[in-house]
């Protein structure tokens, strides 16, 4: 067991299996014609025994490790076995100079490519330069346009002949400059003249300089001094001393755009900000040599532009860059008060020719594309309003342009959307832009009030004698009479409240709270006059009981508007109130929240009215009817209608009024029902009811008979029997009152 003396630390497996095979590790016993020998194990093919990226090679006996090509071993050693890891060589960061001068050396794991950079091309391995001036892809027009290619190493640049330029950018075609647009005004001795001429001038030179032949590198960096100077000309220009007649300011507007549209390619930066006393502007540049697509937008304190940059390019010959501006003039506004000649009358709300004022900064878009004038998609521009107020009937938002007559116009620009701080423009053109304010005058205002003073007050009196008589008169107590006398109180307090603070629009929160009366009130008018509905069908169909407990009266005739005016609170607060008049908004759909229960309670009050006239018809025509209440079930009937018919046709007038539909004969019939329910109801219930007559005769005979007791007086105080049947008599009329009118 000498073997298994040396191979004891192995274990005692290993050492049977030596003992028993006798060959060394590294191989294993094999049998051939009883002959036993020993073969070397291939330890790569068995065990895999090498790192990633790694290569396995078998030795006699053994095995060792090397590295794929592109990598080492972080020991150092080439060969190894158990102490080796393998890591990818970067050849670009080792290698200066892996791939030459016209290439870029890209690593890979294990490797490394050279990409030619752009003008050069791989031939047999080797970066070639381009001839791009004779690209047999390209034409020698396509490449410069009017311009000389000049081939270089890696690049071309493009040669402009005079009166062309391609703005220092080498590699676009060049482009045909119009100095002679910049032609200054005639000489004269207005101070805003003699600017436009200094801008004139300053840029027909730059032009001029411009179109000439130059090198490659000339003509750049020139753009941010030059659009500085065009600024502060245009500062002189503006200044508060100078008083700009129309057509100076059409000048000064298309000469600023023309210098934007000029200076612009020349500029350094992608994007540059300038601002200034009397301006603000920003220009965007992109310069590549394919056309930039995708949306973009401008911002600045008064305006905001959002146009896409097909837009702004055009769809003529790509110059190499495209280029937009948006520019606001911050006191250009005060020149140009007064030039609405061209505007025609905007929705045709009212027939008298509308005011306007100006309500914006003026802002002007430019862009690169030359055709301005039919664009292919719409421009979004969003102007600040000067003042914050909403649209209403008698104030509308224009979208206007300044067009070459000197004076703002809206074709092809109109409203896109508008709230009290902001409006959005929709253009289909580019131009200097503004939001006008159109003030429509309320018509016959004079009239409208008058009349409705006066039939308010007139009101209010014959309101104020109802809830005296329905209080006072004992003979025609009872249900109805009740709903009258809470009908009438609404409504003495909805017209006191209407006609003291309908037009005490400040403070907003006194507004707000007189907005909430009023519609507290007139929603209780209806309640009540639903009441009444209810109480007519009860008195037709219930033959006992009829009477409504006047707890239930209280508390659903003023609950349910207080519910209704609380959730329409809560949930829209800024509707009570609004710039003109202390009622709802018309915005967001509040106003429903009072022709609502408006219309549900005529739509109610008909059904039930419909039953009662169909019940009534059937007891008149029954063998034994009772005649005295039949007819006066009728008489209670006709006047609730009538009273419905009143009251609901005033508000189908405020309906058609409200939602700008109304003309003049309209608001006045409107205004009339309005101001005179209080005098119509005093007719139907008080004036045309005999008893009510009667007691008032009784009033006015007992305060015009002189203080002395009359005979008849002495006999009923002689005859006490006679005056107790009176007054027993008296008694049961007052217990009967649900019968009386």
């Amino acid at each position: 067991m000498e073997c298994g003396k040396e191979l004891l630390l192995l274990g005692f497996m290993i050492v049977v299996a030596k003992c028993s095979s006798s060959c060394p590790i590294g191989f294993i016993p094999q049998q051939q014609q009883q002959q036993r020998d020993c073969i070397d194990i291939n330890e790569c093919d068995t065990e895999d025994p090498c790192p990633k990226d790694s290569i396995c090679f078998n030795t006699n006996g053994s095995y060792y490790c090397q590295c794929l090509s592109g990598h080492r071993n972080i020991r150092g050693s080439v060969n190894f076995t158990f102490d080796g890891h393998c890591e990818d060589i970067n050849e670009c960061r080792e290698q200066s100079n892996a791939c030459g001068p016209a290439a870029n050396c890209l690593n890979v794991i294990g490797s490394y490519s050279c990409p030619c950079i752009s003008g050069y091309f791989n031939m047999s391995g080797q970066c070639e330069d381009i001839d791009e001036c004779k690209d047999a892809e390209l034409s020698q027009e396509e490449i410069c346009g009017e311009g000389t290619c000049k081939n270089v190493d890696g690049s071309y640049w493009c040669k402009c002949p005079k009166g062309y330029t391609n703005y220092g950018n080498t590699r676009t075609p060049c482009s045909e400059l119009d100095c002679d647009s910049f032609i200054a005004p005639e000489a004269s001795a207005s101070p805003s003249l003699s600017g436009l001429a200094t801008i004139f001038s300053m840029m027909k030179n730059s032009c001029l300089t411009l179109s000439s032949p130059t090198a490659p590198d000339e003509g750049k960096g020139k753009g941010e001094a030059l659009l500085e100077n065009l600024f502060t000309a245009t500062e002189s220009v503006l200044s508060p001393i100078q008083q700009l007649e129309l057509t100076d300011v059409t000048d000064l507007l298309l000469t600023v755009e023309d210098s934007i549209r000029f200076i612009g390619p020349q500029l350094k930066h992608n994007s540059t900000r300038i601002e200034t006393t009397e301006t603000d502007a920003e220009i965007v540049v992109q310069k590549s040599e394919t056309r930039p697509s995708g949306a973009v937008s401008l911002t600045n304190e008064n305006a905001q532009l959002d146009i896409d940059w097909a837009t702004a390019s055009g769809t003529g010959p790509y110059p190499g860059f495209a280029m937009l501006a948006l520019l606001s003039y911050k006191n250009l506004d005060q020149y140009v008060k007064q030039s609405f000649d061209e505007l025609k009358e905007q929705g045709g709300k009212s027939s008298t020719d509308p005011s306007f004022q100006i309500n914006s900064k003026v802002a002007s878009v430019i862009v690169s594309n030359p055709s301005t004038q039919n664009l292919s998609h719409p421009v979004y521009i969003t102007l600040r309003h000067l003042q914050a107020n909403e649209e209403s009937d008698e104030l509308k938002y224009l979208c206007v342009f300044w067009s070459n007559a000197s004076a703002w116009s809206t074709d092809g620009c109109r409203q896109h959307r508008s709230n009290a701080t902001h409006t959005v423009c929709r253009s289909e053109h580019l131009s200097s832009f503004a939001v006008l304010m159109a003030l429509y005058p309320m018509e016959h205002t004079f009239g409208l009030q008058l009349v409705t003073k006066i039939g308010l007050i007139l009101s209010l009196l014959c309101l104020v004698m109802c809830i005296f008589t329905f209080s006072c008169c004992h003979s025609i107590k009872g249900t109805r009479t009740t709903i009258h006398l809470h009908l009438c109180l609404c409504l003495f307090v909805a017209d006191l409240v209407f006609l003291a603070g309908i037009s005490q629009t400040k403070p907003v929160g006194g507004c707000r709270f007189v907005a909430a009366l009023l519609h507290y009130f007139f929603l209780g008018v209806f309640t009540w006059m639903l009441l009444e509905g209810v109480q007519l069908y009860r008195m037709v169909v219930l033959v006992f009981n009829a009477t409504m407990r006047p707890l239930y009266l209280y508390v659903f005739g003023y609950g349910a508007p207080l519910v209704v005016v609380i959730l329409s609170a809560i949930i829209r607060p800024s509707g009570y109130g609004t710039d003109q008049y202390c009622w709802l908004s018309l915005k967001d759909g509040l106003i429903w929240s009072f022709f609502g229960p408006v219309c549900a309670v005529i739509i109610l009050n008909v059904l039930f009215f419909i039953i009662t006239v169909w019940k009534l018809a059937q007891k008149f025509a029954s063998l034994n009817p009772d005649l005295s209440k039949l007819h006066k079930i009728r008489a209670f009937t006709v006047t609730a209608i009538a009273q419905m018919c009143i009251l609901g046709l005033m508000w189908v007038f405020g309906a058609f009024l409200f939602e700008g539909a109304a003309n003049s004969a309209v608001a006045y019939i409107f205004t009339i029902l309005n101001s005179l329910q209080g005098a119509l109801l005093f007719i139907m219930h008080c004036a045309l009811s005999k008893q009510v007559r009667d007691e008032y005769a009784r009033i006015f005979s007992c305060v015009c008979t002189p203080e002395k007791k009359r005979y008849s007086d002495l006999l009923s105080s002689t005859n006490p029997s006679s005056s107790q049947s009176q007054s027993q008599g008296s008694r049961s009329g007052q217990n009967t009152g649900e019968s009386q009118i």
